[in-house]
């Protein structure tokens, strides 16, 4: 007997068709089928693990065969389905369609993952699962999916890096947790690479009670460690001892302090009626086409500021070597480098994930959230940064030798 086309199977199928319940319903046909479907799947791999099929003579004093059907009750697309999985006489069957003590079908998981990495509780999950698939899920299944996340941020933490990072952001963000029921602030250190196609990538993610450069310089060489041989230009903040802290570990590494952060250190401790024109005044250093103008600027802003505000010129004397590398560049290459905005812009989006807790249980719970929260965003990165190839050709210049490392 020839085999059934596909239309004449789909023509069986609907012959008793009576309506969209009969289609749709829990005992229509659409049930039906998604049950039938997944349990010759697992027959099939049964088959498979066994080495023969159903009643065939090669199954005689094979030392295992069949023992019957089990029950078990998983969700699929929102919807229950009761299964009769065969098993085995040696209890080794290990099914991969519907894996043991799965009660979802595959990528159910997904689903609470994605919902986490947006900051919802596990109480917000439950309730968002119950509305939207009618399904109670217990706060045991929802950690056990996102613990199930763990050896994949160890695996991603230690993945090798590549060799060259023309621009390298270093920044971390103060968290709340819990250390034995105590609620105490953690820095959750973050590094943003750009690599030779101007493509962002986070490197690593790293949580210690406080940003120090101590630790800084444990992040650096971990880097080094897992590959990287050079970084041409590293944006950081004003924290002491961090650029000494990079340039141990590369010592060619171009440091650019971020000028963000030198305007807010400025004004620190300027009232707020001299604010603005301080601001301004600062504007005119930052902006200027060369370095010879920014440090005429800055002798104009000290006649005018030093008696009132000494420190500030100070400072800005004090970090002169770190804050003008970006005048070797064009305007559009400054806007990238003088500036910690790139990861800055990345907190930001991490603030609106954890916006709503109050304090994380312990390490791992902000490593996960952290990890997951990320992957999201990144997915926005799909373009280079815009004037790469302008910038490319700089650095191609300026860093000599060093594009084949």
């Amino acid at each position: 007997m020839a085999p059934k086309t596909q239309e004449q199977l789909i023509d069986e199928l609907i012959k008793d068709y009576k309506g969209p319940e009969s289609f749709w319903g829990e005992t229509g046909i659409f049930a039906q089928l998604k049950k039938k479907i997944i349990e010759r799947t697992l027959d099939a791999e049964m088959d498979n693990h066994l080495g023969y099929t159903k009643h065939d003579p090669k199954g005689h004093n094979s030392g295992n065969s069949r023992n019957g059907k089990g029950k078990k009750t998983i969700v699929v697309d929102s919807e229950p389905v009761e299964l009769e999985p065969p098993r085995d006489r040696n209890s080794t069957f290990e099914p991969q369609l519907i894996p043991k003590r799965q009660k979802y079908f595959q990528g159910f998981d997904d689903k609470i993952l994605a919902m986490y990495a947006r900051g919802m509780s596990v109480r917000d999950i439950q309730a968002c699962l119950l509305d939207m698939y009618k399904v109670d899920v217990s706060e045991g299944l929802i950690s056990q999916a996102t613990e199930g996340i763990m050896e994949e941020v160890k695996a991603w933490q230690n993945r090798p890096l590549d060799s060259v990072y023309p621009i390298l952001f270093l920044d971390s963000i103060v968290v709340k947790s819990r250390e034995e029921g105590k609620v105490c602030n953690r820095s959750v250190y973050l590094a943003l690479g750009v690599n030779m196609e101007g493509q962002k990538e986070l490197l690593g993610i790293w949580i210690a009670q406080s940003e120090g450069a101590k630790f800084w310089l444990g992040v650096i060489t971990e880097l080094k460690n897992r590959g990287v041989k050079d970084i041409f230009i590293a944006c950081v903040d004003g924290l002491k001892g961090f650029p000494e802290a990079i340039e141990s570990v590369f010592p060619n590494t171009q440091i650019q302090l971020c000028i963000v952060h030198m305007i807010r250190n400025s004004v620190k401790y300027v009232s707020w009626q001299n604010r603005k024109q301080v601001c301004e005044d600062l504007k005119t250093i930052y902006t200027s086409a060369t370095e010879q103008q920014a440090e005429a600027a800055l002798d104009a802003f000290g006649k005018k500021w030093d008696l009132k505000y000494p420190t500030i010129s100070q400072m800005w004397r004090n970090n002169w070597e770190r804050v003008i590398p970006f005048f070797d560049y064009p305007q559009d290459i400054r806007k990238v480098i003088y500036t910690t905005n790139a990861i800055e812009s990345l907190n930001r989006s991490l603030r609106k994930v954890i916006k709503t807790k109050g304090a994380f249980p312990n390490d791992a719970a902000i490593l996960k959230i952290f990890y997951l929260a990320l992957a999201n965003i990144a997915k926005k990165w799909t373009m280079p940064i815009r004037t790469w190839k302008a910038a490319l050709s700089q650095f191609a210049i300026k860093f000599a030798g060093r594009f084949e490392l």
